[in-house]
């Protein structure tokens, strides 16, 4: 199947999805494109005169080739929301793509508005999500299967393959969100104090300032 007749079945499958469980606001209009310069945010973008609106508010091509990888975890995400396609304000959907390195991980994190379902390209990856309840629920998945992380728990997804690997990911949200954890807890600004970090990961604070020092932002 060519990769156009996938992305399509894909849209409209995930289109779907989000209709029969949209998570953002239901929209008012037909149309609200993203005016991000106006400064106005309530739960969403302003929206451009309509007059101003033109096929480019709707229309991106990010996702056609696979991603630069130019980080130590071997993997990079393409996203494709409201900040990419100001169109898709107040549309409850948005789409990303992922691409893997042989062993790359895209690390445990969470998407706190929105659910996602993910469609392998190529390849094969080990994923799984975290319950409330503590409980891991993961699965081997390779090219044309499927599988959906709900919204806001933890999940991972890493290449087990010795070749690369690609996913699409669709959310109904049109700017999901992502907490990655270990970023999160280790590098935040201000940091967490080592000593609060040390206590609930029971190390010390020289382990902590190092796993600090290694997920520290690069600099320029």
């Amino acid at each position: 199947m060519s990769l156009t007749n996938t992305l399509a079945i894909f849209v409209i499958f995930s289109s779907a999805i989000s209709f029969a469980f949209a998570s953002d606001p239901d929209t008012l209009q037909d149309i609200c494109v993203a005016l991000p310069s106006s400064g106005v945010k309530v739960n969403g973008f302003a929206c451009k005169a309509e007059t101003n609106v033109t096929e480019a508010d709707f229309f991106f091509a990010g996702l056609a080739k696979p991603g630069v990888i130019n980080n130590t975890l071997g993997s990079v995400v393409t996203a494709a929301n409201v900040e990419k396609i100001p169109g898709l304000n107040t549309l409850g959907v948005s789409f990303s793509r992922i691409d893997y390195k042989a062993g790359g991980l895209n690390p445990p994190h969470t998407h706190p508005r929105a659910t996602e379902i993910v469609f392998v390209l190529d390849g094969q990856l080990d994923v799984g999500f975290i319950t409330t309840a503590n409980k891991l629920i993961s699965k081997s998945i390779k090219k044309g299967e499927i599988f959906v992380f709900p919204k806001g728990l933890v999940h991972y997804q890493k290449n087990s393959g010795d070749k690369p690997a690609s996913v699409l990911s669709a959310f109904n949200s049109q700017l999901p969100g992502t907490f990655s954890v270990a970023a999160a807890l280790f590098s935040s600004t201000p940091t967490v104090p080592d000593n609060v970090l040390a206590q609930a990961f029971q190390i010390d604070t020289k382990q902590v300032d190092d796993i600090k020092a290694k997920l520290a932002p690069k600099k320029s």
